[in-house]
């Protein structure tokens, strides 16, 4: 039976036309994400059949409001192949749902199936791109918006409407687990990305949300990168200062271009658990940055609150009267009905939770249409082509001492380390399981590309293992060979045998597991793991030209490598088509581009080293070491030089009204590949203000540039510095423009030129 009508009515009013027939019970259902979407179905030998747990849920409460994780396959839920939803079955079963909910609920509303998608779809036989800390390294948001349409057609074709996508999380403590998940250690980057996430996912803002895209739920809100020791869930030590200036920024920009759901994050700040956080959802979020959409829970999140609470009911009226809409797998929100009846929480207020999940609904056209049309085409090849090149701009050339590109005399190339050839190495955390050939690693793309030239491979030893076994026959593949390419890094990569917690998040392994990052595997020592460095130093020894590739999911301290090997590569988890991107960085077809979205420390002792630390006048480096960081935010060096020259201003003063009224400086500078190598560049725009009533930063992210220059091209590129730019939070704790000098900076960490604006 269908109580709304979709008829030449604004989104608004079928809400509430239908808000208002529903029951207390079926306004419950709305906000609940209680299930995991693998108990909802049944492999067979002639398809799928839905379960009695599915059954009885819907039939709890007449309905269900958001399904997670249908499609989701990895050790943690325990579907793969055999077990799992296959890519071509996965609108049938998205149909099923819907079709049961239709015809066995009174109200028959559409059921919201969301998905992860960090790195590409977690599902079967989905395309897995570099993980968030490459797409940073790209600094290319045009290229990013494509990559993530293309991930969003390929969900949007399997039946799902909400893509669970992390790209609020700031990268401040390295020694976090879910560092990878980050696209960097800075706001301004990280918010143009966010951007084209927004733009990519769901489309330019409308009533609808286009075919074939679907709502991004951007996640994690907010400063979960921030956690005391780099611990995952930790409090956030920071004030409301650091939280605007730092934390804020990647949401509202968002929110200007139509974000429509975000994730809350974990952690509390400053004593109050995000989850709990009226000033931070409703107030900050709502009422002064306009957010108009839905605020879903973490996992097992709200069930968090119990301990302040006491009680179940309780908590879930503290979540929803602190701004949270949806719940996801706990108990908690369960309760909803019976805190309600006590009195713990109005009926108001869940009708605000539910009105925001109803508007998701009706913008993802479900009321019209529930069904997913079972053979919607999706552009593999296009889709493949993009991911292949996001991974190729992802890579950051650290250093080369003339050994790259490796050069076709070279008759014997030997790749060595845990990360040559493993395939789930390569690909970062939440990653369902892959069809064998689907995943190219690096030790396959060089050998495809090396010609004429011999390729062995020994591994050599492991990410976190101290066997040493396999130590000798690397070296010995070293000595007998002309160069060596030793891939080294960490691991994401999860197994059976680990032991995981209700959220799916890693809480005990055997011992035997080779991960060193990913959700709940915190480390304290960033230095490469188990016995790397020393089949590293053995391989040195040998006088064999090295090149070392980093595959990693934060970065590693290196000072050895660093000091020692003549090349090194960070790629990150590259993806699927990283071994191919790789080789081809290796071998020159591509002039490497990428640029460090985060800093890369010499050593834990000294985190934090992120390059936008507070100026004060303190000393900066330790009596026994220095405070920089090995290879700074920016940096990345390229296989042609690039050459910045002719700074200058539209203007040089800009009164403060004029500011506000919409006026900009206007910064140009002329850019020119001084080699023989045609290639990208990513022009930075830095500034530093001089007289304020805070503390300013050494230097802020304000604009970038990514530009294609052929050998002996030169390029003007110009900037723009407005109010968005150039306002603080304010000693007042307003946001505001203050008079005083700008400084800028504009090329990259190694090569500048400077100058002085003035706001008066």
């Amino acid at each position: 039976m269908e109580h709304y009508n979709t008829a030449n009515e604004k989104i608004d009013d079928q809400v509430e036309t239908l808000l208002t027939g529903m029951t207390l019970k079926e306004k419950v259902g709305q906000v609940n994400q209680k299930l995991y979407g693998w108990e909802v179905y049944r492999k067979t030998d002639t398809g799928y059949e839905l379960t009695e747990k599915f059954k009885e849920h819907v039939q709890r409460w007449d309905g269900i409001g958001v399904l997670y994780g249908l499609f989701r396959s990895d050790p943690w839920s325990s579907i793969n192949f055999e077990n799992g939803i296959a890519k071509d079955s996965s609108a049938e079963v998205a149909n099923m749902i819907q079709q049961y909910v239709k015809e066995h609920t009174r109200l028959g509303i559409p059921v919201l199936l969301s998905e992860e998608c960090p790195h590409g779809h977690q599902g079967l036989d989905s395309m897995i791109t570099p993980v968030n800390l490459g797409i940073g390294a790209t600094w290319n948001t045009e290229l990013h918006e494509k990559l993530i349409a293309a991930v969003a057609n390929e969900i949007r074709a399997k039946g799902a409407h909400l893509g669970l996508v992390s790209t609020l999380d700031i990268l401040r403590d390295p020694r976090w687990g879910r560092s990878e998940e980050c696209f960097s250690e800075d706001p301004y980057l990280t918010s143009r990305l966010t951007e084209a996430v927004v733009k990519g996912m769901q489309g330019e803002e409308s009533d609808i949300i286009p075919e074939g895209k679907m709502i991004a739920v951007l996640k994690h809100f907010t400063a979960q990168g921030n956690g005391i020791g780099g611990h995952n869930a930790a409090p956030a030590s920071i004030g409301e200062r650091e939280l605007r200036e730092i934390h804020l920024p990647p949401m509202k920009a968002a929110i200007k271009l139509g974000a429509l759901a975000c994730m809350a994050a974990y952690n509390e700040i400053d004593g109050i658990p995000c989850h709990a956080n009226g000033y931070l959802l409703n107030q900050i979020l709502r009422k002064e940055s306009g957010f108009k959409g839905a605020v879903m829970a973490d996992g097992c999140a709200l069930d968090l609150l119990v301990p302040l609470t006491q009680s179940q009911e309780a908590a879930a009226a503290l979540a929803l009267e602190n701004g949270v809409d949806i719940s996801l797998w706990d108990n908690v929100y369960t309760t909803l009905e019976k805190a309600i009846g006590e009195g713990l929480v109005s009926e108001e207020k869940l009708d605000d939770a539910v009105r925001r999940v109803l508007t998701l609904k009706f913008k993802m056209g479900l009321f019209e249409n529930p069904f997913i049309e079972t053979k919607t085409p999706i552009s593999q090849e296009q889709a493949q082509k993009i991911n292949l090149e996001s991974a190729r701009q992802s890579i950051v050339l650290l250093k080369n001492q003339g050994i790259l590109p490796i050069k076709g005399s070279n008759k014997k190339i030997a790749v060595i380390g845990p990360n040559a050839d493993s395939v789930y190495n390569q690909l970062g955390d939440y990653t369902p399981f892959q069809q064998e050939g689907k995943v190219v690693t690096v030790l396959q793309g060089i050998t495809e590309l090396a010609n004429d030239a011999e390729v062995a491979y020994e591994r050599g030893c492991g990410i976190r293992s101290l066997d040493t076994e396999g130590i000798e026959k690397a070296v010995h593949l070293a000595n007998s060979s002309d160069v060596a390419v030793v891939v080294l890094g960490g691991s994401s990569a999860r197994n059976f045998d680990a032991q995981f917690d209700l959220n799916g998040a890693v809480i005990n392994t055997t011992g035997e597991e080779e991960m060193d990052c990913g959700e709940n595997v915190d480390i304290a020592n960033l230095e490469l793991g188990g016995q790397q460095l020393h089949l590293l130093q053995r391989i040195i020894q040998t006088g064999t030209p090295t090149v070392v590739v980093l595959i990693q999911g934060r970065p590693h301290a290196i000072p050895w490598v660093a000091e020692n090997v003549p090349a090194v590569l960070s790629a990150w988890y590259p993806g699927q088509m990283g071994g191919q991107a790789i080789a081809e960085v290796l071998f020159g077809k591509v002039n490497p581009s990428g640029r460090l979205p985060v800093s890369i420390p010499r050593s834990s002792m000294q985190i934090p080293v992120f390059y936008n630390h507070k100026e004060g006048g303190y000393k900066r480096d330790y009596f026994d070491m220095s405070g920089k960081a090995l290879f700074p935010f920016g940096y990345g060096l390229s296989y042609t030089t690039f050459t910045y020259d002719n700074l200058r201003c539209s203007i040089q003063s800009i009164p403060v009204c004029k500011l506000l009224a919409g006026e900009t400086f206007k910064i140009m500078v002329e850019v020119t590949n001084k080699g023989d190598r045609d290639g990208y560049d990513v022009i930075q725009l830095y500034i530093k203000g001089k007289g304020s009533s805070i503390t300013r930063r050494v230097k802020e992210l304000k604009g970038f540039k990514k530009i294609w220059i052929a050998a002996g091209e030169t390029k003007e590129v110009m900037f723009e510095l407005g109010t968005e730019e150039l306002e603080v939070f304010s000693s007042q704790n307003k946001y505001r423009i203050e008079e005083g000098c700008i400084e800028i900076e504009v090329g990259n960490p190694i090569d500048f030129v400077s100058a002085d604006l003035i706001i008066s």
